[in-house]
């Protein structure tokens, strides 16, 4: 009898700890890229990127395959694979980091948060702070952040020929939602 309550009590325990260190993960997203030119504007959006929260230790990751960017032209997203991003040999673009506040996804609020990472992009990695808001609600928690990259820091070129197309710098919108399980 002894054993078993120890069997289930370490079971219990191994629960508990288990639902504590449980990730959420989005289930929907659109993240926007806007190159705003004096000749041309360019946007593109991507609605198959990820992002992962730990709520325990508020650490976060966000995939985005850079091939599911919609152009409204595919003339446009086949320059941005081929040209720019070189997509085929850097597939992915990718953010880990840590959001500054701890936040409790029991309790519905807005909250201004930032996240400190590395953003790795077209083979490069660079130290990055994200600011965003995180806004729970019963329906779950929805994640913003606005942001710019400098293509010069990604070492991402512009072919003199469009270089009054393409903005030195892009504007970035992101929009996650992860569904909390009841």
């Amino acid at each position: 009898m002894k054993k078993l309550l120890a069997v289930s009590l370490l079971a219990v325990g191994a629960f508990s700890a288990q639902a504590q260190n449980v990730n959420i993960t989005s289930k929907t997203s659109e993240v926007k890229i806007f190159s705003k030119t004096p000749v041309e504007d360019i946007e593109a959006v991507n609605k198959k990127a990820r992002a992962i929260i730990n709520p325990n230790s508020m650490d976060i990751a966000v995939r985005i395959t850079n091939t599911d960017f919609d152009f409204p032209n595919n003339l446009m997203e086949e320059h941005f694979n081929e040209k720019y991003m070189e997509s085929e040999k850097y597939p992915t673009s990718i953010f880990t980091g840590k959001i500054n506040k701890k936040i409790d996804f029991t309790v519905a609020g807005t909250y201004e948060v930032e996240a400190v990472g590395k953003l790795n992009m077209h083979g490069v990695t660079k130290d990055k702070t994200l600011k965003g808001t995180i806004v729970v609600s019963e329906s779950g928690v929805v994640l913003k952040c606005n942001f710019d990259v400098m293509l010069v820091d990604f070492n991402i070129e512009r072919p003199s020929i469009v270089m009054a197309k393409i903005a030195e710098k892009i504007d970035i919108v992101t929009v996650f939602s992860f569904p909390l399980k009841k």
